[in-house]
């Protein structure tokens, strides 16, 4: 039977896979455009999210989108979604089973979207998506390609929050990711923008 979303977000708000299912007030499904030709994957919700059911809308939102806006994006360009759907409690980083409970949710949406390009917004994320070693400090803007489609890491924005000096890293990562966009990626930016 061939996945679809309606089919994919009923079973993920109806989700008991891990005690995470305890805490929530929502399940953080994920927002953007489901044709998008880029993702990006965050690890978990946060208490905002966790409140309105949206990823990436607290501080580390707001930062996020400003992050976009710097190489002509915005959430109706990109889908954005996270490694686990429920809030960790006090914002702790998600437990491999948790992760492990929730991932089919993430590859099922991949599937559904088959993004040229994915972008792990910090640690967590790449170590899940890219692989298991994964060293934010040192391989943040690399470029990896898994299964066709092309890979690369930032630091999650609430670093950036707690560490405004990796900003200027961040800006060359996100430069490098807008040149990837136009040499791979087809609908993501107008023709007239691209030329």
């Amino acid at each position: 039977m061939t996945d679809s979303w309606e089919n994919l977000e009923r079973e993920a708000m109806a989700c008991r896979g891990c005690s995470l299912c305890e805490g929530r007030q929502h399940v953080v499904f994920g927002v953007g455009n489901r044709s998008a030709e880029v993702m990006l994957i965050g690890e978990g919700p946060g208490a905002t999210e966790d409140r309105e059911g949206v990823p990436f809308v607290g501080r580390a939102g707001k930062l996020l989108d400003d992050m976009l806006e710097l190489i002509d994006l915005d959430r109706t360009r990109v889908y954005i979604a996270n490694i686990v759907k429920c809030r960790p409690p006090n914002n702790r980083d998600p437990l491999n089973t948790e992760q492990e409970a929730c991932i089919g949710f993430l590859r099922r949406q991949t599937a559904l979207i088959r993004p040229k390009i994915i972008v792990c917004l910090g640690r967590i994320a790449a170590m899940q998506l890219i692989k298991p070693d994964f060293k934010i400090t040192r391989e943040h803007g690399q470029w990896f390609e898994k299964a066709g489609v092309r890979m690369m890491a930032i630091y999650h924005p609430s670093a950036l929050l707690r560490d405004p000096f990796r900003r200027p890293e961040t800006f060359d990562d996100l430069k490098a990711l807008q040149a990837e966009i136009r040499a791979v990626c087809t609908r993501t930016y107008p023709r007239e923008e691209a030329e």
